[in-house]
């Protein structure tokens, strides 16, 4: 795929959703990270769930860190695997406190020496809540990238480097929403809806489908 196609794809997105926003429900970055930490094989809808009823009682980490394992599995016990996600949240906090000043570290390396975290949470966090120029790659936007050609690769790395490299830069900061947004409802695993498809004609994707 050519950069002028590219530069096009993002100006739809852009032109459609100006300021696309996460589906998860956060309002600091210390609430983003432990929902992205909980969304791990999880629906965003499943996560705001939980954290609807976790926030308004436990939003920091001293809060959370206080309800123990036991505590926090109680609220969150409706999302998968969530037994270890909840002793991960609660080392998570515990290191937040003891080594960061109980605030989310705005860099890669501390970010993923928290349990829990690896390079996909830790890109979301820096994106969404700190505004660098990170790509984290999830399912939707690995098919997407391969499956339009705006960035194909084997691996979610291989990917995610394209991605940085490919997307125009004035559209990279916002490039990881609307790509998972276009594969979440539009370009879906099973079947793209091609037909309705806000970018069909730019995309390489050989077998297109119908909307029937």
């Amino acid at each position: 795929m050519n950069a002028e196609k590219r530069r096009e794809i993002f100006r739809r997105f852009h032109e459609d959703n100006p300021e696309p926003k996460t589906e998860l429900a956060y309002s600091t970055p210390f609430e983003l990270l432990i929902a992205v930490i909980l969304s791990a094989q999880a629906t965003d809808v499943g996560v705001n769930k939980a954290t609807a009823k976790l926030y308004p009682v436990a939003n920091t980490p001293e809060a959370i860190y206080a309800l123990g394992v036991e505590g926090l599995s109680e609220y969150i016990k409706t999302i998968g695997l969530y037994r270890s996600k909840a002793k991960n949240v609660i080392e998570t906090c515990r290191l937040l406190i003891e080594k960061h000043g109980s605030q989310v570290p705005d860099n890669r390396e501390d970010l993923e020496a928290l349990p829990g975290v690896g390079r996909k949470t830790a890109n979301v966090v820096l994106n969404t809540a700190f505004r660098q120029f990170t790509m984290a790659v999830d399912t939707h936007i690995f098919r997407v990238a391969n499956r339009t050609n705006i960035a194909p690769g084997k691996n979610v790395l291989e990917v995610e480097r394209k991605l940085i490299k490919f997307v125009p830069k004035d559209y990279l900061l916002d490039a990881h929403h609307w790509l998972i947004l276009h594969g979440r409802y539009v370009c879906k695993a099973r079947k793209p809806q091609c037909g309705s498809c806000r970018i069909e004609d730019l995309c390489e994707y050989k077998h297109k489908t119908s909307d029937d």
